[in-house]
């Protein structure tokens, strides 16, 4: 036990000492026999004299690496060093292009804090254009001429306070991003800005798209569900549109426009399965209800598949029961459309 207490503090004394007493040979201050051993001389031994040709013998022998005990401290240690000797690439003493492309995967806050070491890599205008439109994917003003010294960190900073606005209240952020020349006030701009963005909030957005109708016309039709299982496209499109948490008017609207752009999309469907705007309707319906039974916890008994295909197919009497049989199987793995 008394040996294992002296390798730990031998341990620790040689990761606090290592900088200065490294060169001066590991060993030194140990026991005589372990030196022994190091040099190759068997306890009781004299060491052997150097013959003509051969070299003297180090004044100081280095340490194996499999002589250490407990963890491989010389490799730590040599590794530690390395780096402190070598240092870390700057990044400026790279190719400013490959310097831009390591940049371009932080978001703004670590671009800021790396901006203020690579001062002229961290202000790079093309670092601002990519983060730009990777968090706002589609904004009017991308598609415009931009003046001269137009800053594309400055429109970061107004698209980030435009959606803290909208956040908060959706009219005022809409009327600040107009206001400031990011968004036209058309249908289909407003529908792809949306689109394209997750910096919205779910909420204010729910409340906007029921007032600009005009707007969800268009949004709807962003979407593209071709060769999608219908459960699948549901929740796809219930990620970009939320659906209401009680059922009135709105979810109907959502769900009517839903179902004709499902079809539009699967014109093989619709001819094959014999599904009509009207059946995928009833569908989604039959789908949300399921997907209530079998995820809440308030629900004890849950529907059974032979009970979800009488149902169904009573409402919907032109889809095969196999389809419907996938539907519930579908839910019942994935789990809820509208989570």
């Amino acid at each position: 036990m008394g040996q294992g207490l002296w390798r730990v503090a031998r341990n620790q004394q040689l990761q606090q000492e290592y900088g200065e007493h490294w060169d001066a040979g590991p060993g030194l201050d140990g026991d005589p026999q372990d030196l022994g051993m190091e040099m190759g001389v068997n306890p009781g031994q004299a060491p052997p004299s150097p013959g003509v040709g051969d070299l003297p013998p180090h004044p100081h022998p280095r340490r194996h690496p499999q002589h250490c005990q407990g963890a491989d401290i010389y490799q730590l240690l040599r590794a530690r060093r390395g780096k402190e000797q070598q240092g870390f690439i700057d990044l400026e003493m790279l190719p400013p292009e490959l310097s831009i492309t390591i940049l371009s995967y932080l978001n703004a806050t670590d671009l800021c804090l790396a901006s203020c070491v690579w001062q002229d890599l961290g202000h790079d205008e093309y670092l601002w254009q990519g983060l730009c439109k990777s968090t706002w994917g589609h904004c009017s003003i991308y598609n415009r001429r931009l003046p001269y010294g137009f800053s594309y960190r400055r429109l970061y900073m107004m698209l980030d306070e435009g959606s803290l606005t909208f956040n908060a209240n959706h009219q005022e952020g809409i009327s600040y991003f107009m206001s400031k020349g990011i968004l036209v006030d058309h249908p289909k701009e407003l529908a792809k800005f949306i689109f394209c963005t997750r910096m919205l909030n779910w909420k204010m957005l729910r409340v906007y798209l029921d007032e600009r109708r005009d707007v969800l016309d268009e949004l709807v039709t962003l979407h593209n569900f071709s060769n999608q299982f219908l459960p699948n496209a549901l929740r796809d499109f219930f990620r970009h549109i939320h659906a209401p948490e009680e059922r009135g008017e709105y979810l109907e609207t959502l769900i009517t426009k839903f179902s004709h752009r499902f079809c539009a999309c699967n014109p093989v469907l619709v001819r094959d399965v014999g599904l009509s705007p009207d059946a995928v309707y009833v569908l989604c319906y039959s789908l949300i209800l399921l997907s209530i039974d079998l995820t809440s916890p308030h629900v004890k008994n849950k529907m059974s598949k032979r009970e979800f295909i009488r149902n169904t197919r009573h409402a919907a009497q032109n889809i095969s029961e196999d389809f419907v049989g996938h539907l519930y199987d579908n839910i019942y793995l994935i789990g809820h459309v509208a989570a």
